[in-house]
């Protein structure tokens, strides 16, 4: 019964988050300066035409109004038509975006189901690099605070928080595919051209996961359970790692739902600089030819993959410790 009441409730929250979401971002495109049918039609297409293909769009309506429609259409699924893509995939604009019919142009949720597995793959890959090189630094540093191995885990934090990801994903472009021909960079043709960003965004990830999983360790260690624990001549080894870490894995675990959160940022730059096939790279496009339809669904469909992570991670959490509400 509590897994489903919570599985409801935080379901309800989240389609009230995405719907403020979309509202707002629905909202900001229309209201900030620039004409998106003056990008289609091209600079020099004469205002009559400009007014006819906004007018076939809805684009004159009142905004509550295309709210409204919009809103409508994506109860039912449909997260409308991309602007400036033709059915075909390619984008265009200027004098070949000829007929504005919902026939000829790509639809969004075509174009983001293409490229959100890429995207995906590459998170999940990062997120593992990530995870793997905390524990191995920060499970040392937890276990002997105040001393060395704490010292390493605090530098390399530090170090890494500091390095810019569109710095290290340059830096790491020319020193292993173009110096030493280790690895591909740019562009997708297999799964290793996903390994160099992903190591870019870990390297992001990475610096709160250790100090989190340092601090967390060395409290747990000084809690009573753990003195009880080796009075019963529980072997050091299992007390770390079947006692220990389970209950400093709760904070890191809610700190990881956050940090996915926030990875949006560091994907759409890191996409944009290897020039992979992903949900970031589509963004900035989007934003660049103002898509209006292609940014409010990319705007969804990645609230709705945070909201159902957070979900996941706070139940897994609750699964770890009982004790915990939500």
């Amino acid at each position: 019964m509590f897994i489903l009441s919570f599985l409801v409730r935080r379901l309800l929250q989240g389609a009230l988050i995405i719907f403020l979401v979309t509202l707002l971002i629905f909202t900001l495109l229309r209201v900030v300066p620039g004409d998106p049918v003056r990008l289609m039609a091209g600079g020099m297409a004469p205002e009559a035409l400009i007014e006819q293909i906004a007018t076939e769009m809805g684009l004159r309506d009142p905004i509550l109004v295309q709210f409204g429609r919009y809103m409508g259409g994506v109860i039912q699924g449909d997260l409308g038509q991309s602007f400036v893509r033709p059915a075909s995939g390619a984008s265009t604009g200027g004098s070949g975006f000829g007929d504005s019919s919902r026939g000829d142009r790509a639809e969004v949720l075509t174009l983001i189901a293409d490229t959100l597995p890429m995207t995906l793959q590459l998170a999940a890959l990062a997120i593992f690099f990530a995870l793997v090189f905390s524990f191995l630094v920060g499970v040392p540093g937890g276990l002997a605070p105040n001393r060395w191995p704490d010292r390493v885990a605090f530098y390399i934090s530090s170090i890494f928080i500091s390095l810019p990801n569109f710095w290290l994903g340059i830096v790491l472009a020319l020193l292993f595919s173009v110096k030493l021909g280790w690895l591909p960079a740019i562009g997708y043709k297999g799964f290793a051209y996903t390994i160099l960003p992903a190591i870019v965004l870990a390297v992001e990830l990475a610096p709160i996961l250790i100090r989190n999983l340092t601090a967390s360790l060395a409290s747990v260690m000084q809690s009573p359970f753990i003195s009880v624990g080796r009075v019963r001549g529980l072997g050091h080894r299992r007390i770390v790692y079947a006692h220990a870490l389970r209950n400093a894995s709760v904070p890191l675990l809610n700190l990881l739902g956050i940090q996915i959160s926030g990875l949006l940022g560091g994907v759409l730059i890191v996409e944009f600089i290897f020039d992979y096939p992903g949900l970031g790279l589509l963004t900035v496009n989007a934003v660049l030819q103002r898509d209006f339809p292609l940014i409010q669904g990319i705007a969804i469909v990645t609230s709705a993959i945070f909201v159902l992570i957070n979900i996941a991670v706070d139940l897994i959490a609750t699964l770890i410790d009982p004790r915990l509400e939500y």
